[in-house]
């Protein structure tokens, strides 16, 4: 995890830096800035484009009754894109503009499902007996799930806790 927070937030901007001068000194101050906020308007607006076309889609496959579950990876991706873009920098734009494009994001996707797919516990009690019992997670099934917690002492209370019901 560490080495990931180096990465992103020492590394990325010195790289981004040195680019940005070789690119200046090969084309000037001025064309290098100029680049910066096209490259930065350009993918502000295409990212701003697809992410409504993808608030869209996820909008009509919820009141299909469907889990938008594509949908809401690539409308992930855009938002990313779109924090990339605007942040001035060779590296990041050219990793934002990759993220626009659907067939990479359709990769990326793929890669993404398989990485969420994690071990699965299911715990059962019954009258004092229990029974776990751990699968692995294989398909786009959603389980609706309510939980209620009980406090461990053997008082009985009609009223549920305050503190743990969920806020809105």
């Amino acid at each position: 995890m560490l080495g990931w927070l180096l990465l992103l937030f020492i590394v990325t901007p010195l790289v981004e830096l040195w680019l940005l001068i070789l690119v200046g000194e090969q084309v000037g101050a001025t064309a290098t800035i100029a680049i910066v906020l096209v490259t930065g308007t350009i993918g502000a607006t295409l990212s701003r484009r697809q992410g409504l076309r993808t608030w869209g889609a996820i909008q009509e496959q919820l009141q299909q009754g469907k889990l938008p579950t594509d949908d809401l990876l690539d409308g992930l991706m855009i938002f990313i894109a779109g924090l990339l873009l605007i942040t001035p920098g060779i590296l990041t734009d050219i990793v934002g503009f990759s993220l626009l494009i659907p067939l990479v994001r359709r990769g990326l996707r793929w890669r993404l499902r398989g990485s969420f797919r994690v071990q699965t516990g299911i715990h059962v009690q019954s009258f004092g007996s229990s029974v776990s019992r751990h699968s692995q997670s294989t398909d786009d099934e959603a389980i609706d799930v309510e939980f209620e917690r009980h406090s461990t002492d053997n008082s009985l209370s009609s009223e549920p806790d305050r503190n743990d019901a969920p806020s809105s």
